[in-house]
């Protein structure tokens, strides 16, 4: 990976962290946001995919390489598709005050999320992460046989 690449992951790192710290910011200011049915497990479930979501790019910065990086990005998305099953089925959000963390002049950013257009957005990112393993694995294999051939030439 060019440094440039590695740089992007870098940032990717970064965003991902402040998504976790925007929800870690409702938990903490008591917004109204996570409803009572908000406990230990679904609490893992949302930060532990957040921060699954980091391993895939820390490989990538530390090695360089992207198919080094690509089983751990399966397992990451492997526990995002459970993370997003057991959020969408308990569903211990409320979408109204989804927005009471970000500053007046930027709400008008995620103001417009409800709870149902949440919901469809978590099915859609459910059904991403199953079609993310498929690549991957397809990607990892592929690209693993062409570094094997190359060895043997």
């Amino acid at each position: 990976m060019k440094l440039s690449e590695r740089g992007g992951e870098v940032v990717g790192i970064v965003i991902i962290g402040l998504v976790a710290f925007f929800f870690y910011a409702h938990q903490t200011q008591t917004t109204g946001f996570f409803t009572p049915s908000f406990g230990p497990t679904e609490a893992f479930a949302l930060y532990g995919s957040i921060l699954m979501g980091m391993i895939g790019p820390l490989v990538k910065v530390a090695t360089g390489r992207r198919n080094v990086a690509r089983p751990p990005e399966m397992l990451a998305s492997l526990f995002w598709i459970g993370s997003s099953a057991w959020l969408l089925i308990a569903f211990p959000f409320n979408f109204a005050y989804f927005a009471d963390v970000v500053p007046q002049f930027l709400r008008f950013l995620v103001s417009w999320i409800t709870n149902d257009i949440a919901r469809v957005l978590l099915a859609i990112g459910l059904f991403g992460g199953i079609i993310s393993i498929a690549v991957n694995a397809r990607l990892y294999i592929k690209i693993r046989a062409l570094w094997e051939s190359d060895k043997v030439r």
